[in-house]
C-alpha cells in the first residue's frame, strides 16, 4: 500500500477545502425541516459551492453519481441520492455528506441532521455515532494503527448494542478524492497500517440501530439497512501530525476534543 504524505504546507490547502465542505453544512442548515425535499437541499448546497465559494461540488459525475451531496435519511446507511420525491418529515434523521474541490484539494465531511422532533432512539444513535467518530479520532497519532482507530469506535458501537458496518469505510483524501489507506471502522488494537505524520484520510462510521447487513437499491447508489432500521453517519477529515491529529474540518463552535 502507497501512502502519500502531505506537507504542512499542503495540509492548509486541505484545510482551506475542509472549511469549505464545513460551510456548506452549515448553510444548509436552517433548511433541513418537514416539508422540504432532498433536491432542494441539495440545489442549496450546489449553488453556495459554485457561486459563494467558486468552488467545485466533486460529486457531481463523480462515477456517475448525478448530485452534489448524498443525503441519507432515516435507513439509508450512505450514498442516498436527493430527489423531489424525497420530501423530508418530522422525526426523520438525515445524513448530509458533501465534499468539495478547492484549488485541486478535496474536503469531505458530514453530519447528521434532525427533521423535528426525533425519537428518543434516532436521537441516542445520533449521539452515540459522533461519540463513535470522535473516539476513533481520538485514537490517531503517530505509531498508532488503524486497527487502533477501528476498535475505539467499534467498542463504544458495540458497547450500546448497535452495529458498525463493514462494507463501507473512510479513505485516504488530498488531490485525490478516494486514495489509500482504506479506513475501516472496526478492528484490534496493534493491527494494520502504522500512522506517520502528513497521513491525511477521513473517519466516518456508518453504525445501525440493528444489525450491521445492508443491501444496495436498484438504482446502484443507495444503502439501506438490511432490517430496515435507522443508520447514522457523522465524518470528518483529519491529518495525522507530529504529536496527534489535527481535524480540518470542524464545525463551528465544535471543538477538537
Amino acid at each position: 500500500m502507497s501512502v502519500n504524505l502531505k506537507t504542512p504546507q499542503e495540509i492548509e490547502q486541505m484545510r482551506i477545502a475542509g472549511r469549505l465542505a464545513s460551510e456548506v453544512l452549515d448553510i444548509v442548515a436552517p433548511h433541513v425541516k418537514p416539508g422540504v425535499t432532498t433536491e432542494e437541499l441539495d440545489r442549496i448546497c450546489h449553488d453556495h459551492i459554485i457561486n459563494v465559494q467558486k468552488a467545485i461540488p466533486a460529486n457531481v459525475g463523480y462515477r456517475g453519481f448525478p448530485k452534489t451531496v448524498c443525503t441519507s435519511v432515516n435507513n439509508v446507511i450512505c450514498h442516498g441520492i436527493p430527489s423531489e420525491g424525497k420530501v423530508l418529515k418530522d422525526g426523520d434523521i438525515v445524513n448530509i455528506d458533501v465534499t468539495v474541490i478547492k484549488d485541486g484539494w478535496h474536503g469531505d465531511t458530514s453530519r447528521m441532521y434532525f427533521v423535528g422532533t426525533p425519537s428518543v432512539m434516532a436521537r441516542r444513535l445520533v449521539d452515540v455515532t459522533y461519540q463513535a467518530m470522535w473516539a476513533g479520532i481520538r485514537a490517531v497519532k503517530p505509531g498508532a494503527t488503524l486497527g487502533d482507530i477501528g476498535h475505539a469506535i467499534q467498542s463504544l458501537a458495540e458497547g450500546e448494542r448497535f452495529s458498525v458496518v463493514r462494507e463501507y469505510c473512510g479513505h485516504g483524501i488530498g488531490k485525490v478524492y478516494h486514495d489509500e489507506p482504506q479506513v475501516v471502522h472496526y478492528g484490534r488494537p496493534g493491527q494494520g497500517l502504522v500512522l506517520q505524520p502528513g497521513m491525511t484520510f477521513t473517519i466516518e462510521p456508518m453504525i445501525n440501530e440493528g444489525t450491521r447487513y445492508n443491501k444496495v437499491l436498484p438504482d446502484g447508489w443507495t444503502v439501506v439497512t438490511k432490517d430496515r432500521k435507522l443508520s447514522a453517519q457523522w465524518e470528518h477529515m483529519i491529518a495525522v501530525t507530529e504529536t496527534g491529529v489535527d481535524v480540518l474540518t470542524l464545525a463551528p463552535g465544535e471543538s477538537q476534543v
